[in-house]
């Protein structure tokens, strides 16, 4: 391995870019309590990866905005952060070879106690999901996608 297949190993390493990774999910409302299918695919964007698991995140974040003369304030106010987040193992590690792909299905459990995604004037509740691999460095992932948790 020469000097610029370290210094390229080091660069996926930190940013993440050893592997490209896609998660499927049911679209539709899910509710608390709820068990629901997903697909992890990872591909190796070129070199092995080693990996501690494939995990899948659930996060959820609650918005809150106010803005300028409600409530008698002049001023905006806008807030976001986490409230929930949970990793959840569906693959055990593994070593993802050079230009490999590997598939994982398994099954999510959505929190019983789990609050609604909601979308009020001043509040919101955001459900997110996401696939990720445990690797040295930043973890390749898919991104977080919306997911919709319903009332029951």
């Amino acid at each position: 391995m020469g000097f610029l297949d370290k210094l390229k190993g080091a660069v996926n390493a930190v940013t993440g870019g050893g592997a490209t990774v896609t998660i499927e999910y049911p679209m539709q409302t899910v509710f608390p309590g709820d068990t629901i299918p997903v697909r992890i695919t990872a591909t190796s964007t070129g070199a092995e990866v080693k990996s501690g698991g494939i995990f899948v995140d659930l996060v959820t974040s609650e918005e809150m905005r106010l803005e300028k003369g409600q409530f008698g304030s002049e001023t905006h106010f806008h807030h976001k952060g986490e409230v929930f987040t949970q990793a959840i193992q569906v693959a055990p590690a593994f070593v993802l070879g050079a230009a490999q792909t590997q598939v994982v299905e398994g099954r999510v459990v959505i929190p019983p106690n789990a609050q609604p995604s909601s979308q009020g004037r001043h509040v919101a509740i955001h459900w997110l999901i996401r696939g990720r691999i445990e690797a040295f460095g930043n973890d390749p992932d898919s991104g977080y996608k919306p997911l919709t948790v319903g009332r029951r």
